[in-house]
């Protein structure tokens, strides 16, 4: 192994690394065969001679990117690291995209997800918007399918509404419900070519379909996946997590942050992580907004709605604490 040490001399380090060191999260896991630590514009590299030639062309690359443009994404990194040859490890590979880009866990919460799925048969991820939990599911649904572990992917949804009743919408049932189910075909979309996914749709090797039409059955040899589960009641949940058959496979995500439920209505996601805290099988991954992957202002947003959320918390505490200082003193 050789040691080399990098220094970001033209492009600002923070620039360069990325919001919470997404950029170098992102290196790391496209180059699998580098130790890379980095700290201030030193990045230390350990490989062998032919990985250790090819990364300081990236280096060279993307420092020449970042300076110019004052910033680094996560398409130059990508772009770059493959037109250089070094692939991720066939082993952190979940599946290809439609483009042939190959789809891997970008952060250490998303690998412990897909280690999860393999060692559990239902597995809870939670955490922010953008966090990859929704796409790394489906990806790992995918995979299962193409490798005839499993004969059917289910994809469902609480179809929660917000302004719009149901039945005012346009168009016949199936027209009503796939505005809630869009993100989950943009996924799909994206890994499977656009007549094999319209021949799985037909045939039902991969249904997509709102909570409330999971009611009765039994769902066997699958990969089934809830998504945007902090929207659904208690009892709309464990309908859900009951109809697991045989060589079934389930994957619930939500987001607590993003209830949409009426507020006399608690989530059945927070009473489940309760309930079912330590049974054998089931496995929970908390994410968190360093996994967040989108464009860096969602991490910027997803922040300031936290600020704002502790600081609302903070001021209803002060007021309670006013109120009952000003309650008069009770006479004997």
């Amino acid at each position: 192994m050789t040691e080399r040490h990098f220094i970001l001399e033209t492009a600002d380090p923070m620039a360069f690394y990325g919001v919470e060191n997404a950029n170098l999260r992102l290196i790391r896991s496209l180059c699998p065969k580098l130790r890379i630590m980095a700290r201030d514009n030193v990045i230390k590299v350990l490989a062998d001679e032919e990985e250790m030639a090819r990364f300081e062309d990236i280096f060279t690359a993307l420092e020449a990117i970042c300076s110019k443009r004052n910033m680094l994404r996560e398409e130059d990194v990508i772009e770059v690291v493959q037109g250089h040859g070094i692939q991720p490890d066939p082993d952190d590979i979940i599946v290809y995209s439609i483009g042939g880009k190959p789809i891997v866990a970008r952060t250490e919460n998303q690998k412990l997800m897909i280690t999860a799925f393999q060692s559990s048969d239902m597995v809870f991820v939670t955490g922010p918007a953008g966090s990859g939990k929704t796409y790394t599911a489906i990806a790992l649904a995918v995979k299962a399918l193409k490798n005839r572990q499993m004969r059917k992917i289910i994809l469902s949804r609480p179809a929660v509404e917000a302004g719009e009743k149901l039945g005012f919408l346009p168009g016949d049932m199936k027209d009503k419900v796939d505005p809630y189910l869009q993100p989950l075909y943009d996924a799909l979309q994206d890994m499977i070519p656009a007549g094999k996914l319209q021949e799985y749709l037909d045939t039902n090797v991969i249904q997509i379909a709102p909570l409330a039409f999971m009611r009765g059955r039994t769902l066997n040899d699958a990969v089934v996946i809830l998504d945007e589960a902090q929207n659904t009641t208690k009892a709309q949940l464990k309908m859900f997590l009951t109809r697991m058959g045989m060589n079934t496979k389930m994957i619930v995500t939500g987001d607590y942050t993003q209830i949409d439920l009426p507020s006399s209505q608690r989530s059945g996601l927070i009473d489940a992580m309760h309930i079912l805290k330590g049974i054998s099988g089931i496995s929970f991954i908390a994410m968190d907004k360093r996994d967040i992957v989108r464009h860096k202002l969602v991490t910027r947003i997803v922040e300031a709605y936290e600020r704002d959320e502790r600081q609302n918390v903070g001021k209803s505490e002060d007021r309670k604490n006013s109120a009952e200082s000003s309650k008069p003193e009770s006479k004997e």
